[in-house]
């Protein structure tokens, strides 16, 4: 455990934080592979899901849980699968 204020204000910053970042994160794969899924399988829902997962990877990149590349090449690969 840190002695210094500030270390230990991290921490506990940390011990809140973590686990709603790792759920973003979480949440924004499922619904790029519910989104391919649903692409492939030409479903009728599928432009819906298409947008909900752009939405999400957006949200994670605004928020600095992925890099801007990763989101764009995230976006790029969906939208690939989606228009076929």
């Amino acid at each position: 455990m840190p002695q210094i204020k500030g270390s230990i204000k991290r921490v506990r910053q940390n011990y809140k934080v973590t686990p709603k970042n790792s759920a973003q994160v979480s949440a924004m794969r499922t619904a790029i592979k519910q989104a391919k899924e649903a692409a492939r399988q030409d479903a009728s829902n599928k432009d819906e899901l298409f947008r909900s997962a752009v939405k999400k990877i957006d949200m994670a990149e605004s928020k600095g849980l992925v890099h801007k590349n990763k989101a764009a090449r995230d976006k790029s690969r969906l939208s690939k699968v989606a228009a076929k």
